[in-house]
């Protein structure tokens, strides 16, 4: 659910951005389309103008439709018909991540995903089957007294030196199994080795998943940091032009080209921060849940937003 939410903000984002980068191009091609007729520029600028444009263009309709198929999911997921109107819409800017993000965690915070604990209990379970089958290898003994006389004659039943009593211990154990106990206790140590294995395996898988989405993350931060680095500098430079452009120091083509620049800059942004909020939830998903609800003695590294 969240990482469809994720992608229907994502799309939105680039849908609008791209629209306006479509916008943009138009506007510069009917600026060189004027130049053009004051002989100022060449055909040949005006068709490469033409085909950037078209290009653009050519981007919305697969965006369009990831969309509505991203609508049609979400209405699944909420349990609607996909022709049912979900009054919900996502944009990036209605998602917030936590303020601090770790870039490494303790590692019994996987102990709290389903798969784990399955496995846990799956060894546990093969654990208590082998003490089982010792146990029923083992004899049983019994320890039993008994009184009796040696008097002939009921009136002399308790009379002194009459009386004894004996005590007695009864061994008993399976003596006829033919082996069969063993055989079982041996299956039932096999299956906890096997169990054990297991469990090995998926705590070991669990923390792989939760090293990649840490790695992911941090790779997420840098680009992200980048990417609003590059947006700033352009529009940066697109105040630069405008100012240029009123002073006359500037073409009216290159604040069309900077304003261009921009846009995609804003494009690559949007994609940027739609990738850090699905890989945050790939380590949501990793640990079983969040770690920030988690009251552990040990506590994640420093954090970095």
């Amino acid at each position: 659910m969240v990482n469809a939410a994720i992608g229907e903000a994502s799309l939105r984002e680039q849908i609008d951005v791209t629209q306006r980068i479509v916008d943009a191009q138009q506007h510069i091609l009917d600026t060189l389309k004027r130049q053009r007729a004051l002989g100022d520029v060449s055909e040949g600028d005006v068709a490469t103008q033409v085909a950037a444009l078209e290009q653009s263009r050519a981007t919305l309709p697969p965006l369009e439709k990831q969309l509505a198929q991203q609508r049609d999911l979400l209405a699944v997921l909420t349990g609607r018909r996909p022709d049912e109107h979900i009054p919900a819409t996502f944009t990036l800017a209605s998602l917030h991540l936590p303020k601090e993000l770790p870039l490494s965690l303790p590692g019994r915070l996987v102990e709290q995903r389903p798969d784990v604990r399955a496995a846990e209990e799956a060894m546990h379970a093969a654990s208590a089957n082998v003490g089982v089958a010792l146990a029923a290898r083992l004899p049983n003994i019994q320890i039993t007294a008994t009184a009796g006389s040696t008097a002939e004659k009921a009136s002399s039943l308790f009379d002194t030196g009459t009386g004894f009593w004996s005590l007695g211990a009864g061994l008993t154990q399976p003596l006829f199994e033919g082996g069969t106990l063993k055989h079982k206790q041996r299956a039932a140590e096999a299956a906890y080795d096997q169990a054990a294995a297991q469990y090995r395996g998926v705590v070991l898988a669990a923390l792989q998943s939760v090293a990649d989405a840490l790695h992911a993350i941090r790779a997420d931060t840098e680009a992200l940091a980048a990417t609003e680095r590059a947006e700033r500098a352009a529009a940066h430079s697109l105040s630069i032009l405008q100012q240029q452009l009123s002073l006359g120091d500037a073409s009216q083509s290159q604040v069309l080209a900077s304003e261009l620049l921009w846009r995609q800059s804003l494009l690559s942004l949007a994609q940027a921060r739609a990738t850090r909020l699905s890989d945050t939830t790939a380590l949501f998903q990793a640990l079983g849940g969040g770690w920030w609800n988690r009251h552990d003695d040990s506590d994640p590294s420093p954090p970095h937003g």
